[in-house]
């Protein structure tokens, strides 16, 4: 059964335009996602690749690679019980006030 992240391969979608010289990551939290994700030893139920396929369509076509990453990291971490959702929330706002109130000075 396809899902909507069998979209690989598939007619209709034109040529892949590659970037230029790419670099790895675009940003740096990416980097600390992907540092993340190699540096942590438990696995997710089902596996990372489960979970990303896992996601809601919208939420998929929406996010980029490294943000579905992590998904699953939050995900594994709420599994484990090494933070809550409300918790993940709150820290998630608070680094989302500072960083756009960075942006202003």
């Amino acid at each position: 059964m396809n899902g909507i992240h069998d979209m690989g391969g598939m007619h209709g979608f034109g040529p892949i335009v590659r970037e230029e010289n790419a670099p790895v990551f675009h940003h740096d939290w990416e980097e600390r996602v992907f540092a993340i994700r190699i540096a942590t030893p438990v696995s997710i139920s089902g596996g990372s690749r489960n979970n990303i396929e896992q996601m809601d369509q919208a939420v998929y076509l929406t996010t980029g690679y490294y943000e579905r990453w992590l998904e699953t990291l939050e995900k594994l971490a709420i599994a484990r019980g090494l933070v809550t959702l409300d918790e993940l929330d709150t820290r998630t706002a608070a680094y989302t006030f500072s960083a756009h109130h960075a942006h202003e000075d």
